[in-house]
């Protein structure tokens, strides 16, 4: 089985759909927070120019996805499905994910998470977040919707701008997600 990696996906708070380039406007109010960037590597994501080759990139590659809040219909974050390996049980990655302060911590990253998950776990074995090592408060979110950091894979690249990075990789196959704290 193929995975889309553009679906439309909806929650009790999100909805999910395929991220477009009409969608500049509003996603970019919610990028230009820099406290949202505080902790990521990218820390300057929030300036317009950064942010223009970020949203760029999003849509050449394909898998952005908007982040809508269904009680209001806005935009409120983002995310990507990148990295997709069909071979050996297939394997791709979610990241690229931001959010709205005004929602972090009242569920809307795990319901996001959640849909993600459920959708690419169809077709894949295993989904794997990578992470800035300095970035805490990812690293927390990942850990508490039960991903498993693999202490045997890091990546060092050179971050433009910031220099050589270290990132983490965490990850949930179809047995973890099936048994853990997202399962219900």
């Amino acid at each position: 089985m193929s995975l889309d990696r553009q679906p439309s996906l909806t929650g009790t708070l999100v909805e999910l759909r395929p991220l477009l380039e009409e969608d500049w406007d509003a996603l970019f109010a919610v990028a230009s927070d820099s406290e949202i960037w505080a902790m990521h590597p990218m820390h300057d994501r929030w300036r317009e120019p950064v942010f223009r080759d970020f949203f760029n990139d999003a849509l050449a590659k394909g898998g952005a996805l908007a982040v809508i809040d269904r009680s209001t219909g806005r935009i409120v974050g983002s995310s990507r499905f990148e990295r997709y390996d069909s071979a050996d049980g297939g394997s791709v990655e979610i990241g690229w994910t931001f959010l709205a302060r005004e929602f972090w911590g009242k569920g809307y990253n795990r319901e996001m998470k959640r849909l993600m998950l459920t959708h690419a776990l169809q077709a894949v074995q295993r989904v794997d977040f990578r992470v800035g090592d300095a970035n805490t408060r990812s690293r927390r979110a990942l850990e508490k919707i039960g991903a498993r950091l693999s202490p045997d894979r890091v990546e060092k690249p050179l971050v433009p701008g910031v220099g050589i990075v270290l990132h983490l990789y965490y990850e949930i196959d179809r047995e973890n997600f099936a048994s853990g704290p997202l399962s219900a």
